[in-house]
């Protein structure tokens, strides 16, 4: 799968893409992630790619015409089935089912709004708006990093076993994951002795099972008090 990203700070990216599992899924050719500056698509010297709001009001907008260049030049390097989204606030709130549907495409275009919003003309050339929770952020750029970790990590052999993510949080509808515990058996702190639950450490894999599958719609009952 191809992930492109069109923003107007393309550098941002460099750090989080270059680490960990995503960096070796690019390595094993497993992902592709193109970076875009958008200012590229602009034809004045300044590289304007904001103006104000007709009919006033507070900020800057992001332009249609570099953004509707770069939609279609980027649509262009591209085959088989596409979709292009902009993270905005405005959006329809991204989840663990939307990261499995986007998973099935091979390729994901990214605009990242800036400033005051876009042009909303721009809903002419997309596909979809796309928030990553009930909050303003200044970019849409770790929106962006958000829907490409969330994505990749569902492609096979990105994670290394891909069963690692069948069992964790969301991968069921409002199902949260089990509790998990490593070694040390019994961690000392402050006094006190806190304990592995004694059937993880039974060997029998049936009751291990029936626990994780009973911890996990615990803590769905739990998460549901909170709200």
């Amino acid at each position: 799968m191809t992930f492109h990203i069109i923003t107007i700070f393309p550098n941002i990216f460099d750090s989080y893409f270059n680490e960990s599992i995503l960096k070796r899924a690019q390595k094993e050719k497993l992902i592709t992630i193109n970076t875009y500056d958008l200012r590229n698509w602009t034809e004045d010297k300044h590289k304007t790619v904001d103006d104000t709001p007709y009919g006033g009001g507070a900020g800057m907008l992001m332009k249609i015409e570099p953004l509707y260049k770069a939609i279609r030049d980027v649509k262009q390097k591209c085959t088989g089935n596409t979709k292009v989204v902009l993270m905005s606030a405005k959006g329809k709130t991204w989840n663990q089912q939307q990261a499995k549907d986007f998973s099935k495409i091979d390729n994901l275009i990214i605009i990242c709004g800036r400033y005051e919003g876009v042009d909303d003309r721009i809903n002419h050339f997309i596909d979809e708006e796309i928030s990553i929770g009930d909050y303003v952020l200044t970019g849409g750029e770790i929106g962006a990093l958000v829907l490409t970790d969330s994505i990749a990590r569902l492609l096979p052999g990105v994670l290394g076993n891909d069963d690692s993510s069948v069992s964790e949080s969301h991968s069921t509808p409002r199902v949260l994951e089990y509790p998990q515990y490593t070694k040390p058996s019994i961690f000392k702190a402050e006094g006190k002795e806190y304990s592995v639950p004694d059937v993880l450490l039974s060997g029998n894999h049936a009751e291990i099972e029936k626990w994780r599958e009973k911890m996990s719609k615990k803590k769905k009952k739990r998460k549901e008090e909170e709200k």
